[in-house]
């Protein structure tokens, strides 16, 4: 099955991120790296026909990863510290997972092949024997759950707060 901009729509409409598809002439509105990388502005993900499915995945993730604060203000560089970029990536895998299609093998390569950098010398290295923090994170900001699964909740989502105590997580 060939993984498609659709098949990451649905996914991301759990989250409340509507994604938008453009026309393939123009640039992406919001996109930090230009060209056909996609662009976040607001709760709007931007990409085209052409925009690879891991960066559409990755600024997703920004959204998600983002504070209430920035979320409501996103136009184009979701900003964020080191944690959090890690936190992005992390989360970027587990969802590809939720993608008909995509899986986080083809997406480690796709992340490898664009030149993500990881101290390790590949995404799958990273992800599975050096992104201990990167899974922390995500379960203290309440984005997953300690076994992993996504709780379909964005950072700073009030309805986290039960995830994380059904969860056993402390707040």
């Amino acid at each position: 099955m060939v993984p498609t901009l659709q098949g990451l729509s649905s996914l991301l409409d759990r989250f409340g991120l509507t994604l938008e598809i453009g026309d393939t002439t123009g640039p992406i509105p919001g996109s930090y790296w230009g060209d056909v990388e996609a662009g976040l502005i607001g709760d709007r993900l931007h990409a085209s026909a052409l925009t690879p499915l891991h960066s559409v995945l990755h600024e997703a993730c920004h959204w998600i990863c983002l504070d209430a604060p920035r979320r409501c203000h996103l136009h184009t560089d979701a900003g964020g510290d080191d944690a959090e970029e890690n936190a992005v990536c992390y989360l970027q895998v587990l969802l590809a997972d939720w993608v008909p299609g995509l899986g986080r093998t083809r997406l480690f390569a796709d992340m490898d092949a664009w030149g993500y950098h990881f101290r390790l010398g590949s995404a799958r290295a990273w992800f599975e024997d050096d992104a201990e923090d990167a899974r922390a994170w995500l379960v203290r900001h309440g984005i997953i759950m300690p076994n992993g699964h996504p709780t379909w909740h964005v950072r700073d989502d009030p309805r986290a707060l039960v995830t994380k105590t059904v969860a056993g997580v402390q707040p």
